[in-house]
């Protein structure tokens, strides 16, 4: 299936299209489309002893971060997708048929994930500093309970620093359009579960013992920004 879907779509569409348009459409349906679901869970009360703090954000606030992420992702992220194509190029991404074999999709896709998460948690402690905080990440900890849709609430300035510690693997390896659009889906699940403000018995964290997940990542937004912590994307041990 997915072989023929990926088929039709490089008969059909240019390089400059699969990987700017293409990767942008991919990027906001699995955003929203696993973000929205935790905005209802948390009105309608449902699953609330999975629920890590008791206190629940406004109809107002929640609506407030959606109209922001439009603007964000509409001015900010296209935008910075389209001009980035010679990037892409640059980089070596493939988008003819055959796939690369799993054993290459995987071990590329595990080399992002370590790269991320070891350029955000210096990057993320960077913007605890005093003058960062204040400036452009305390718009990020407006949602002290976050959920799922507040993963990319953020300044703009740390939208794009965002942007590129999850394409740095990606630029390194010149990966086939298929790997890039797999990892980017992994990564919004990944962000989207570390907000959402649940932690399940099916969570991931509860399985793989470096996996941060929601529990580890709602700590850090619940304290003062001096004393946070937990400032890693996936993994625990940069922390540790």
């Amino acid at each position: 299936m997915v072989f023929f879907s990926m088929q039709y779509l490089i008969t059909h569409f240019s390089d400059f299209q699969l990987a700017c348009l293409g990767s942008f459409f991919i990027h906001e349906s699995v955003f929203f489309l696993s973000g929205l679901p935790f905005i209802y869970l948390e009105r309608a009360g449902w699953l609330k002893k999975y629920k890590i703090q008791m206190k629940n954000n406004t109809t107002a606030s929640q609506e407030k971060c959606i109209i922001r992420l439009l603007l964000y992702h509409f001015g900010v992220n296209l935008p910075v997708m389209l001009a980035s194509y010679p990037v892409f190029r640059h980089m070596g991404m493939q988008t003819s048929l055959p796939f690369p074999s799993w054993n290459v999709i995987l071990t590329q896709i595990t080399f992002y994930f370590i790269l991320e998460d070891f350029i955000f948690y210096w990057g993320h402690r960077i913007l605890h500093t005093k003058w960062l905080y204040k400036h452009v990440h305390s718009v990020h900890h407006e949602y002290a309970t976050p959920f799922g849709l507040t993963s990319e609430y953020a300044h703009p300035a740390e939208i794009l620093f965002l942007g590129f510690a999850t394409i740095i693997g990606p630029a390194i390896t010149g990966p086939h359009l298929f790997t890039l659009w797999l990892w980017m889906v992994l990564r919004v699940l990944e962000t989207v579960e570390a907000h959402c403000g649940y932690h399940f018995p099916w969570s991931l964290s509860n399985f793989l013992p470096l996996y941060g997940g929601a529990d580890f990542h709602d700590y850090h937004h619940r304290l003062l920004y001096t004393k946070s912590g937990n400032y890693s994307s996936t993994f625990i041990y940069m922390d540790w």
